[in-house]
């Protein structure tokens, strides 16, 4: 167990490296100093308590974009529908925070009840394609990405629209995820209760798959269909149970996102937050607590960038290629697992 831990651990420290390498060679290439530039991009999320603040905020829809690909993935789905998820359950917390009057702690409750339920709903489909017709995930989940978003440029303009036409009104201070306390304690940042609701469900994802026979089941769905099915386990009620509850926990970072870190939802514009989800598990290799450690180093890299480029003369776009590059090496752990383990093999061996 201790050998399968630090390997994957490995892996994401080698993908992080590969990724800042890259970056640091594109920025020697455009005649920019390399060092100063990652000195002000770290600088950028932890000097201070604000910026720490806003770093988590920044990570608090990634900790449950990135639990809800791992538990997929766990499972054996691929639920790369996690940005439509996340735009519905945000849409809807941002309904319910606009149009419904009750005192603050009942309010956030409804909204965070009613982003779950969404996030779940639109995973619940693509779960049951796959279960009833075979039809892939991947296929089903791009869909729906697409459906959420052209509903959500229809009923954000033409019901709910604020000073511009590309966003909601704001919501009032009652619906928001942010609260008195918890902001002045961050300096004023962006920090929200998100940050707790995201924790939460990080430790009852992991009571989940590690101590339930729930979780048992969903494993073994994920490891073997058809040896699963022969001993008895429904996989096609597993199927939609695990799209289910990995479009919940979307859905939950669609009102973190739109209700905690912002103030209103835009249109026009698919969450990047989806897809980074996906890196974000793939980094803290599928596991509960990896997805935490894998979620803050990006949202420190997306809090640092800007500070990045207003204390440098590196351009905001280089920031962002950075980030994209630790995702490419993210995405290809599985090759730099293969090469970590045929690296100890060989170690192993001539060491006999």
């Amino acid at each position: 167990m201790r050998l399968h831990i630090n390997t994957e651990l490995l892996v994401g420290i080698v993908a992080v490296v590969l990724g800042l390498i890259a970056g640091a060679i594109l920025m020697v290439v455009g005649g920019y100093d390399a060092v100063e530039g990652y000195r002000f991009l770290f600088a950028g999320g932890l000097m201070n308590l604000e910026r720490i603040g806003n770093t988590l905020a920044m990570a608090t829809p990634l900790i449950l974009t990135g639990l809800s690909v791992a538990f997929a993935f766990r499972t054996g789905l691929f639920n790369i529908g996690t940005p439509g998820q996340v735009l519905v359950g945000g849409l809807l917390a941002t309904i319910v925070g606009l149009t419904v009057n009750i005192p603050k702690p009942l309010l956030l409750s409804l909204m965070t009840i009613t982003a779950i339920a969404g996030g779940a709903i639109w995973g619940i489909i693509p779960g049951l394609l796959k279960a009833r017709f075979n039809v892939h995930e991947v296929v089903s989940g791009i869909m729906m990405n697409w459906i959420a978003y052209w509903i959500t440029y229809y009923l954000v303009p033409s019901h709910f629209k604020g000073s511009y036409e590309t966003e909601s009104r704001q919501i009032p201070v009652a619906a928001s995820l942010k609260v008195t306390w918890l902001t002045d304690l961050f300096a004023g940042s962006y920090i929200n209760i998100g940050l707790f609701l995201s924790l939460i469900a990080v430790v009852i994802v992991a009571v989940i798959l590690n101590r339930t026979v729930l979780g048992y089941q969903l494993k073994a769905v994920g490891f073997n269909r058809h040896a699963a099915e022969y001993a008895g386990i429904s996989v096609n009620k597993n199927i939609v149970l695990s799209m289910m509850i990995a479009g919940g926990l979307s859905g939950l970072g669609g009102a973190a996102l739109y209700t905690g870190y912002a103030s209103s939802i835009q249109i026009g514009v698919m969450p990047s937050q989806g897809f980074d989800g996906i890196a974000v598990a793939l980094l803290g290799a599928t596991t509960p607590i990896g997805v935490v450690g894998a979620a803050v180093f990006f949202g420190l890299l997306q809090s640092g960038k800007g500070f990045m480029s207003a204390m440098t003369d590196i351009p905001p776009e280089i920031g962002d290629t950075i980030i994209a590059c630790i995702i490419y090496f993210a995405a290809t752990s599985v090759l730099i697992r293969k090469l970590i383990e045929d690296f100890k093999r060989r170690v192993a061996q001539g060491g006999k």
